[in-house]
């Protein structure tokens, strides 16, 4: 069963058959979304077919009963004990007797653990999914059969000037196609620094520098070092069961507790916080790129020249001459989805239609322009 719900998940790295973005935008939509849905799954299949928590009490109180109420009323652990020596004068890190109005530090997260990984998967795709609903398949609808290498020269033709006419129809118009584009890209930036600041609160403050404190912590004596992970991630905790004696008082029960469903989680959410902080940073850098696109008009023509090597260079200098920002990423995704030897054609026949129409901008005008 867990076997074929990881299978359904593989439907998610299907590329489309249209592409409407780019890799980094890839990055959060499928490979992260993936992620996070695969460790959802993991850890929920961990909780229903594992053992998630273990109690161990010197009391007449049955086994079951008290890991049924340690999971539901959580576990906590000592933050005075975590440095004391392990074997010595404590059990474990943060495990130690405890005297009342000690500072206590209370773990309930792990009961939430799968349904946080599976609320972060469908923020990751909620940028996706509204690009696509602003998008309304237009690419698909341009590139008809161009995306095919072989065709008749009729219906290469046909193709072609159907195209090549509604591009010219509706030269500068797409400067709200290209916003939606950019705004879905700062969505996603925004995205994974919100959830890494999410995690940090749901983890009790815990997250934004655990990558740090784990690499330190590798780097230390061994007898001065306390492994971060365990502060977080505690192995062995203490709960406290109370119920009515014989004589009809309330008696104080102290039980230590395993959580072996822990061992899973650090190495979960050590995994998250270095592939968080790299998918921020590209994404981050991507809209550098994109602001120098908008800002700089000439790295558009660099840019189509790069990825349309066969289009004739003149024709292209033409068209980048004539459009906006919305036009030429309208023809940066045609040049990703129409084979090169049509887009080439394409390139030929409206740069020639521009041309005919409409006067070209000197050098200094078309770097000069805004869109």
């Amino acid at each position: 069963m867990l076997l074929e719900l990881f299978e359904s998940l593989k439907g998610v790295l299907k590329l489309d058959p249209c592409c409407i973005d780019n890799n980094v935008f890839r990055l959060h939509y499928k490979v992260t979304v993936l992620m996070l849905a695969a460790l959802s799954l993991l850890v929920t299949s961990s909780q229903l077919f594992g053992d998630p928590i273990d109690c161990i009490s010197n009391d007449d109180i049955p086994h079951e009963l008290l890991d049924t109420y340690c999971w539901i009323h959580s576990t906590f652990t000592l933050p005075n004990a975590l440095n004391k020596k392990v074997g010595v004068e404590i059990p474990a890190p943060g495990v130690d007797k405890y005297t009342p109005g000690e500072d206590r530090v209370y773990h309930m997260y792990y009961q939430w653990v799968c349904f946080v990984l599976f609320l972060q998967a469908i923020l990751f795709y909620v940028p996706r999914y509204l690009w696509k609903s602003w998008e309304g398949k237009r690419i698909r609808s341009l590139v008809m059969d161009f995306n095919t290498p072989v065709l008749t020269l009729d219906k290469k033709n046909e193709t072609k000037d159907l195209l090549v006419a509604h591009l010219k129809e509706n030269f500068n118009n797409h400067g709200m196609y290209f916003f939606y584009y950019f705004l879905s890209e700062v969505m996603n930036f925004v995205n994974v620094i919100g959830q890494m600041y999410m995690i940090d609160t749901f983890l009790g403050g815990q997250f934004t520098t655990y990558g740090i404190q784990v690499i330190q912590f590798s780097e230390m004596e061994q007898e001065d070092r306390v492994d971060p992970m365990v502060k977080v991630f505690p192995r062995l905790t203490k709960c406290t069961f109370h119920r009515y004696g014989s004589s009809g008082d309330v008696q104080r029960h102290d039980a230590i507790c395993l959580l072996p469903l822990n061992i899973l989680n650090e190495k979960i959410y050590i995994i998250l916080w270095f592939w968080f902080v790299f998918l921020a940073v590209i994404s981050g850098i991507m809209l550098v790129y994109r602001v120098t696109i908008i800002l700089w008009p000439r790295s558009r023509l660099l840019l189509l020249r790069f990825r349309a090597r066969l289009a004739n260079k003149r024709n292209i200098e033409i068209i980048i001459q004539h459009c906006k920002i919305g036009d030429w990423f309208i023809l940066d995704l045609l040049c990703k989805n129409i084979d090169s030897l049509h887009f080439r054609d394409v390139v030929a026949d409206l740069a020639k239609e521009l041309e005919d129409s409409k006067p070209l901008l000197n050098k200094e005008d078309f770097m000069a322009r805004g869109d």
